[in-house]
């Protein structure tokens, strides 16, 4: 059995090492640009380049190491499409996640935003706190990761509503679905959190439009896809004083450009795509056991629906 491994950072030793400890019987071929690859039976990627997607014509199942399979499903027909796309379960990525927005809901909540911003200007000066009943939290995206925030926000008490493409029902959360729900769904969220996958449904989904028909003073934390956002409505309404203050781990350009208007806002915090780093051992571990079922005629979950765009 062979795999075709490429990640787009270029640290493959590891991958390599882990695969060795869990799926002994694999050879590992690392992909080059511009060398033929030999005949492999299946792909390990993060992010290829389209050169690199003839080679995946003949594999039995392409396996991506990201939470994300956007950054594969933009090469439309481009890519394979007998061929299944096998994306990561949890992985280790969803008590990250939810650690990253539980950090930023408290953070909004006890104005500890507020707080910093007074100290650097040498400020004593308490404010009045947030209504806990106020504090609506909506989670727009209820997959894996954000059942497993909302989960995580629990047991502090907050007011908890979800949205999604198709109906759902999750104890303890006010749940909303389709387009017609979207909009009862935004009108009564504080804090808007963002875990949409990335299809061309939800390219741009936080608008002016969408972001506007929040309550006044609002906060957005984006930890799904930087093309979710529309950059400039935001910083738009966050000058008009409509939002309040946003997190943001996911950029349209990344690393985020040096000259980019969203480093001078200081209602804005920035952090470098770190919300849910993929767990290379949990990862490969998955893998290794996805390919045996494979091997054995098994069925595997996680198969990617290209219609759905996950």
């Amino acid at each position: 059995m062979r795999i075709l491994l490429h990640r787009a950072d270029g640290k493959t030793e590891p991958w390599i090492k882990d695969f060795g400890k869990f799926l002994p019987e694999a050879e590992i071929a690392i992909w080059h640009a511009g060398e033929k690859s030999p005949p492999c039976d299946y792909a390990v990627v993060w992010a290829p380049p389209e050169t690199m997607l003839p080679e995946l014509a003949d594999v039995k199942a392409i396996f991506n190491t990201g939470a994300g399979v956007d950054a594969l499903l933009k090469f439309g027909d481009a890519l394979p499409r007998h061929v299944p796309i096998i994306r990561l379960g949890d992985a280790g990525m969803a008590a990250q996640m939810a650690e990253y927005v539980v950090h930023a809901v408290l953070r909004y909540f006890r104005r500890f935003d507020q707080y910093e911003a007074q100290a650097r200007a040498g400020t004593w000066a308490p404010l009045p706190q947030h209504h806990r009943e106020d504090f609506t939290v909506g989670v727009l995206g209820m997959g894996a990761l954000g059942g497993q925030v909302l989960k995580a926000l629990a047991p502090f008490g907050f007011p908890l509503r979800g949205w999604s493409r198709t109906e759902k029902s999750v104890a303890g959360v006010q749940c909303y679905h389709g387009p017609a729900g979207l909009d009862t769904f935004l009108r009564g969220t504080r804090v808007l959190v963002c875990m949409l996958p990335l299809t061309p449904d939800t390219s741009n989904i936080i608008d002016r439009s969408n972001m506007s028909k929040l309550p006044q003073g609002a906060y957005l934390i984006n930890v799904a896809r930087g093309a979710h956002l529309a950059e400039p409505d935001l910083l738009n309404l966050i000058k008009a004083g409509h939002i309040a203050g946003a997190t943001l781990d996911v950029f349209r350009n990344e690393p985020l450009p040096a000259q980019h208007p969203f480093w001078q806002e200081p209602r804005i915090t920035i952090t470098p795509h770190i919300s849910a780093l993929t767990l290379r051992r949990e990862s490969v571990q998955q893998i290794a056991g996805k390919i045996r079922k494979i091997e054995n005629g098994e069925m595997v979950d996680g198969i990617v629906d290209r219609n759905l765009g996950y």
